[in-house]
C-alpha cells in the first residue's frame, strides 16, 4: 500500500513537472463584441498552455482584470484611459510572448469559411463582407449606417482614419452580391467599394533556393554594417547618441518556440530590442522568416538578425508583427494605420498583388498573388487613401514594400499593387542572389545578379539579398532556406531602422537618397534606354555619384550596401549640427 502511494506521488510530481514545462503562448488577440463602441474596446484573447490556475494579464506594465472561459480571455479597456501597448500573460511562474494591443480603433472582420465563394476567375472571394470608402466631405460612420439601413446591411467594422467602413450584406450568392456592389458604387457618398479575394492562410509564395544561399547577405555587407554600427555608435571622443525606433511588420505571427525567438518570451523593455507578435504553431510561418531577418538570435538557430546584432549599443528597437485579422488587404491596411498611430516610423510590407493577366518579362502570365480586376480597383482606392492620409498626418513614416516574385514589372499601376504607387513614403525592394564568380570583389557589378523571379523595372528603388534561413532548424541546426523579395524587404527595413536610430530627423525622401547614394552596382549598364529583362532597379544617376558623368556605376541598378548607408547617415547627422 505504501509503495502504491509513493508511486502515485511520483507520477503526480512528474505530471506537475510536465505541466510546468509546457510553454504559455498567446496565439490570438483581436477586437470583438461591438467594434463601433467609441467608449470601450473589448479584446478577445486565445492562449495555449493554460492550466486551471489564475492567470494575470499585463498591458504594458499594468495588471488588467479579464474574464476567462477555458483558454479564451476577454479584456475590456476604456478609450482615452488605456493606451496601446504589449499584452502578456502570466500563470504559475510562466510568462507568455507579448502581443501588441492597439487602441487606435481600426479593425475589420475576416470572413468565415461559409462566407466565401469562388468567382469567375476561380479565386476565393468574400461573399457578404465588403468595405465602402466614404467621400471625405461626409461623416463616414453616419453615412455608412444610412447606407446599411437603405440596403438591409449592417456596419460591422471599419478604418475610421481612412473613412472606410465594413458592411455585412444581406446576400446569398455572388449574383446578389455583385448587383448590390453596383448599387453601392453609384451612391454619391461612396468613393469606392472594396471586396476581398483571399484565403485565410495565404502568404507570398516562397521560391526554392539553391546552393549559393548560405552567404547571400555578404552581397549587402551585412556583417560589416553590424561591426560599423557597434564601433561607431560607441566611438571614443565622438559617440553617437542613438534613438529607439518602432517598426511595424505586417505579418500574421512568429514561432516563439524556435531558437531564433525564444529569448523574446516574457517581459521586455527598451533599450533591449523587443518583439511583439502572436505565436505561430510551427516554425514555417512566413512571418517567422521575415522577422528572423530582423531579430533572430545569433547562432542559436543558424540565423543572425540584423537589429539583434545591434543590442548593447543601440537604444533598442520595438518590432511589432501584426495584421489585425485574416481579412486580406483591408486588414493589412487597418493594421498599418493602427501601427502608425501607435508610433511606428517604419512599416515592412512583404506582400503585394498582381492583376489577372499580368505578363512576365518572358511573356507568360503571372501566377502568383493574382486578383481580379474588380478587387484590384478597390485595393487601389484603399491604398491611395492610405498614402494620402500618411502624407497629411504622418509624413515621417516610410513604408518598405517587396517588389514581388512574378518576374513582372513592379511599376505598372494597372497590374501590380502596392509597389506601383509613386510616393516618397514608399520604398520598393527587389531581390538578388550571388553570381557565378565568387572570387569577385563585393563591389563588382557581377558579384550578385537579379533573381529571375524578382519583379523589376525603374519603380524598384533598391535590391537586397532574396534568400535567408527560416526558423525551422534542420539536421545541422540551420533552418531551411526561403527565397523571395519578401525576405529582401526586411533587410532594407532593418537598415532604415538603424539609419533612423542614428539620425531620427531623416525624411523618407532623404532615406531613399542615402540608400541610393550608398548603393553598390548590380547588372549591366543600360545607358538609360528602355528596360530589358536584366534590369532590376531604377538606374544609378550621376547625381547619386557626385555628378560624375563617367562614373562606372552610372546606368546600373542599385544593390543595398548596409555599411555605407550607415556611414552616410552618420555624416548627415554631423552636417545637421
Amino acid at each position: 500500500m505504501e509503495r502504491r502511494w509513493l508511486l502515485f506521488l511520483l507520477l503526480c510530481g512528474l505530471a506537475s513537472g510536465v505541466r510546468a514545462e509546457t510553454p504559455l503562448r498567446l496565439e490570438r488577440l483581436e477586437r470583438c463584441r461591438d467594434l463601433l463602441d467609441t467608449q470601450h474596446q473589448v479584446f478577445c484573447l486565445k492562449a495555449s498552455g493554460l492550466s486551471s490556475g489564475p492567470v494575470q494579464v499585463w498591458l504594458g506594465g499594468a495588471a488588467k482584470s479579464s474574464e476567462r472561459e477555458g483558454d479564451h480571455l476577454r479584456l475590456t479597456l476604456e478609450t482615452g484611459k488605456d493606451a496601446s501597448g504589449p499584452v502578456r500573460l502570466e500563470e504559475g511562474g510562466r510568462s507568455s510572448n507579448s502581443v501588441w494591443l492597439s487602441m487606435a480603433g481600426n479593425h475589420v472582420l475576416a470572413a468565415k469559411p461559409n462566407e466565401l465563394a469562388t468567382n469567375a476567375e476561380g479565386l476565393s472571394t468574400y461573399l457578404n463582407l465588403v468595405s465602402v470608402i466614404i467621400e471625405e466631405r461626409y461623416d463616414g460612420l453616419d453615412q455608412a449606417r444610412q447606407l446599411a439601413q437603405k440596403y438591409g446591411a449592417s456596419v460591422v467594422g471599419g478604418i475610421p482614419a481612412l473613412n472606410t467602413w465594413q458592411l455585412r450584406l444581406p446576400v446569398k450568392n455572388l449574383i446578389e452580391r455583385d448587383a448590390l456592389l453596383l448599387r453601392l458604387g453609384h451612391e454619391l457618398s461612396v468613393d469606392a467599394v472594396v471586396i476581398e479575394e483571399t484565403e485565410a492562410e495565404e502568404g507570398e509564395r516562397e521560391v526554392p533556393a539553391d546552393d549559393r544561399s548560405h552567404d547571400e547577405w555578404a552581397a549587402n555587407r551585412f556583417a560589416d554594417a553590424v561591426n560599423y554600427y557597434r564601433r561607431r555608435v560607441a566611438a571614443r571622443g565622438a559617440p553617437v547618441e542613438p534613438s529607439a525606433v518602432r517598426i511595424g511588420v505586417i505579418e500574421r505571427n512568429v514561432d516563439f518556440d524556435s531558437a531564433d525567438f525564444a529569448e523574446y518570451v516574457g517581459p521586455c523593455a527598451l533599450p533591449r530590442t523587443c518583439l511583439y507578435a502572436r505565436d505561430a504553431q510551427g516554425p514555417a510561418a512566413h512571418g517567422s522568416t521575415v522577422a528572423a531577418v530582423l531579430l533572430a538570435h545569433w547562432q542559436k538557430g543558424g540565423n543572425t538578425g540584423f537589429l539583434r546584432g545591434l543590442d548593447g549599443v543601440s537604444k533598442g528597437f520595438e518590432v511589432i508583427v501584426d495584421r489585425d485579422s485574416d481579412a486580406g488587404i483591408t486588414a493589412n491596411v487597418a493594421a498599418s494605420v493602427n501601427l502608425v498611430e501607435d508610433g511606428a516610423r517604419i512599416l515592412n510590407w512583404s506582400w503585394g498583388l498582381h492583376r489577372v493577366g499580368t505578363q512576365t518579362v518572358q511573356g507568360a502570365e503571372a501566377d502568383t498573388q493574382v486578383r481580379s480586376g474588380i478587387a484590384m480597383a478597390g485595393y487601389e482606392e484603399l491604398l491611395e487613401e492610405f498614402f494620402r492620409w500618411l502624407k497629411a498626418k504622418h509624413p515621417d513614416v516610410v513604408v518598405i514594400n517587396s517588389a514581388g516574385n512574378a518576374a513582372a514589372a513592379a511599376g505598372q499601376d494597372e497590374y501590380r499593387l502596392p509597389s506601383s504607387f509613386v510616393t516618397d513614403q514608399l520604398l520598393v525592394v527587389g531581390g538578388h542572389q550571388r553570381g557565378e564568380q565568387p572570387e569577385l570583389p563585393v563591389d563588382s557589378p557581377d558579384y550578385a545578379v537579379r533573381r529571375e523571379s524578382s519583379n523589376l523595372d525603374r519603380r524598384v528603388d533598391i535590391s537586397a539579398a532574396a534568400c535567408t534561413h527560416g526558423a525551422d532548424p534542420g539536421a545541422e541546426g540551420e533552418g531551411s532556406v526561403h527565397c523571395g523579395t519578401s525576405f529582401a524587404t526586411p533587410m532594407v527595413a532593418g537598415t532604415v531602422a538603424a539609419m533612423l536610430s542614428i539620425n531620427p530627423h531623416l525624411t523618407p525622401r532623404q532615406l531613399r537618397t542615402l540608400l541610393r547614394r550608398s548603393a553598390m552596382p548590380i547588372g549591366a549598364e543600360d545607358d538609360f534606354e528602355p528596360m530589358d529583362g536584366e534590369d532590376l532597379t531604377a538606374p544609378i544617376l550621376p547625381s547619386e555619384r557626385n555628378f560624375d558623368l563617367n562614373h562606372p556605376d552610372v546606368g546600373r541598378s542599385a544593390r543595398l550596401d548596409m555599411q555605407k548607408a550607415l556611414e552616410l547617415t552618420v555624416q548627415s547627422r554631423d552636417r545637421r549640427r
